[in-house]
């Protein structure tokens, strides 16, 4: 199985690079970032030791897409995905927070609910409640993000404005920017039979202060989808939803007996499971996008990006 999951590129004016735990970002003239979508898989924060088939690809178009779909809300960094794995944007200072937003009581917050707290970043959470529930509206919870590896965190809006991480003028930005773009991501779902659950995004700001969207939206790797048509029947009969998210990868990790926490091992990947993650990666890409996926041709994935990269900076 040909995967992409390190990358040590040397590009036209490269200054430096930086590898998160699914993507590596190259500073191109400090005027351009080379973002490239690995096959890496996360979960729990950690990076899982198996590449998955197209994962990359998968990401980084469905991100484009949106990204293309919500600009008018919020301009955005992209500019040209010249290769299926890549994207290149304008260079942005980062805020020190993600922005998560969630429809649904599912996945962290159903774990902190089910173990008996009620509350979450400093909201309440309605009691009564059964996993998957919808919220009677959205709330956001904010995480800080993660540096050198380290978990993110979940933090109050209260304790972000105390602590000076971003001030109360740029948070409500990003605020209503959060529930605006959640709004319509959920309608692009909607359309497409699909019930955003839950996601993230982050901002940063541009060389002239403005505040943009930045990093990937609307993934697999960031949002959790249910099935819009077996959404009530299963929340009737408290069944666990049909789903088109990474949850089903930390679930199967939970199960062996992994969650990230020191001294767990992470259990041995099959090649029969891979080929499964990427199948149901697969199918969310063509479920929110309503298009076939088209595999990319993946015989040498590295010289590949290489020349897709340098025609593209050599036509700037």
């Amino acid at each position: 199985m040909n995967t992409i999951t390190r990358t040590d590129f040397n590009f036209t004016n490269q200054i430096s690079k930086y590898s998160g735990k699914v993507r590596d970002v190259y500073n191109i003239n400090n005027e351009s970032l080379v973002m490239i979508a690995s096959d890496r898989l996360s979960a729990f924060d950690v990076v899982l030791p198996r590449g998955i088939p197209f994962k990359g690809q998968i990401l980084n178009q469905i991100s484009s897409k949106m990204l293309n779909a919500t600009s008018h809300i919020i301009p955005n960094w992209l500019q040209s995905t010249p290769d299926p794995n890549v994207s290149i944007g304008q260079i942005c200072k980062p805020f020190k927070i993600e922005m998560v937003i969630r429809g649904y009581l599912s996945g962290h917050a159903a774990r902190l609910y089910n173990s008996g707290l009620r509350e979450i970043c400093g909201i309440k959470m309605p009691e009564d409640m059964i996993e998957n529930d919808k919220f009677p509206i959205p709330i956001i919870t904010p995480t800080t993000k993660a540096i050198d590896g380290n978990h993110d965190e979940d933090i109050s809006k209260e304790e972000i404005l105390k602590r000076n991480i971003v001030s109360k003028k740029e948070y409500l930005k990003l605020e209503d920017y959060t529930f605006k773009l959640f709004e319509e991501g959920s309608r692009i779902a909607n359309d497409q039979g699909l019930i955003l659950v839950d996601t993230k995004y982050e901002f940063g700001q541009n060389t002239d202060g403005k505040i943009i969207l930045i990093d990937e939206i609307h993934t697999p790797d960031s949002s959790r989808y249910f099935y819009l048509d077996t959404y009530d029947d299963l929340q009737k009969t408290k069944s666990p939803q049909k789903q088109l998210s990474k949850e089903f990868v930390r679930k199967w990790l939970i199960s062996n007996g992994f969650q990230g926490k020191e001294g767990q091992v992470i259990p041995e990947m099959s090649d029969n499971y891979i080929n499964g993650v990427s199948e149901r990666y697969i199918e969310l890409f063509e479920k929110i996008t309503g298009s076939k996926f088209i595999k990319a041709n993946i015989t040498n994935i590295e010289k590949r990006i290489i020349g897709n990269v340098e025609n593209y900076l050599k036509s700037k």
